[in-house]
C-alpha cells in the first residue's frame, strides 16, 4: 500500500522532513532511487540531457561501491547526490545503531547531507537522529515506477496529473522499475517541458538560499 500524492496532512505530521520545495516557478525536482546500476542509469543521464534536465539520485551505498565509473558519471553530469543508505535498509525492520552506521557508510562513500530513507519508512528515534546531520528528503509525488502492477501509462499519467511547482517527484534507475521508468520519464519531461517547466536538482542552496552567499562571507 502506498500513496501516489503524499496527503498534506502527513506533510504536517513530520515537518522536519522536506516533501516538496517551496516555489511557485515553474520548476520541479525529479529524483532517482537505487543506483546506480549500469543497465539503467546512464539511460537516465543521457535522457535528462535531452530535455537540459538536472536531478538528484538517491544513491545506494553497495551500488557507489560496485559501480564507482557509473557513479562518476552522475557526478560528471552535475546531478545532485543523495544517501539512500548502504545496503536500502527499512528504518521499520532495522535496529537503530545498525541503521545509522549503515547510512553513515553511505555518507561516506556519497558525501552528501541529502537523506532519503527506504520505502520512506524509518522510526521517530531514527528521524530525531539522523535530521541532526542530514537534510531528510521525502517525496510528494511517487511515480509507482517499481510496481509490476501497474502499466507504464499509469506511472506516467501519475505524475502528470499530480506533479506541480514544487513538486518532488520519485524514479527509480533500478532493473525492477526500468519498464515503467523509462516511458514515464519521457513522458514526464514532454509534458513538463511543453509547458514551460525547469528541472532543478536538490542540493544545499536550494534548500537554504543564503548558504552559498555565507560561505562567501565565512571565506
Amino acid at each position: 500500500m502506498y500513496l501516489i500524492k503524499t496527503p498534506k496532512f502527513i506533510q504536517t505530521l513530520f515537518p522536519n522532513f522536506i516533501w516538496n520545495m517551496d516555489t511557485n516557478a515553474n520548476e520541479i525536482f525529479l529524483t532517482f532511487d537505487d543506483g546506480p546500476i549500469p543497465e539503467v542509469t546512464p539511460w537516465v543521464l543521457e535522457t535528462l540531457e535531452n530535455y537540459n534536465a538536472k536531478a538528484t539520485f538517491f544513491c545506494v551505498g553497495d551500488n557507489i561501491q560496485k559501480h564507482p565509473d557509473i557513479f562518476k558519471m552522475v557526478l560528471d553530469a552535475e546531478h545532485s547526490i543523495g544517501n539512500h543508505t548502504f545496503n536500502h535498509l527499512a528504518g521499520w525492520s532495522t535496529e537503530n545503531i545498525r541503521y545509522f552506521h549503515n547510512v553513515r557508510k553511505c555518507a561516506h562513500l556519497a558525501k552528501t547531507d541529502l537523506f532519503r530513507p527506504p520505502y520512506g519508512r524509518i522510526r521517530p528515534s531514527q528521524a530525531q537522529f539522523l535530521t541532526r546531520h542530514y537534510n531528510i528528503i521525502m517525496w510528494d509525488v511517487l511515480s509507482g515506477d517499481f510496481d509490476e502492477n501497474l502499466t507504464r501509462e499509469e506511472c506516467a499519467a501519475n505524475v502528470i496529473l499530480k506533479g506541480g511547482p514544487g513538486s518532488i517527484v520519485v524514479f527509480h534507475d533500478s532493473l525492477k522499475a526500468q519498464r515503467n521508468m523509462k516511458y514515464a520519464l519521457t513522458a514526464t519531461l514532454e509534458h513538463f517541458s511543453a509547458l514551460g517547466y525547469t528541472f532543478k536538482r536538490i542540493d544545499e542552496t536550494v534548500l537554504n538560499p543564503t548558504a552559498s552567499d555565507l560561505k562567501l562571507q565565512i571565506a
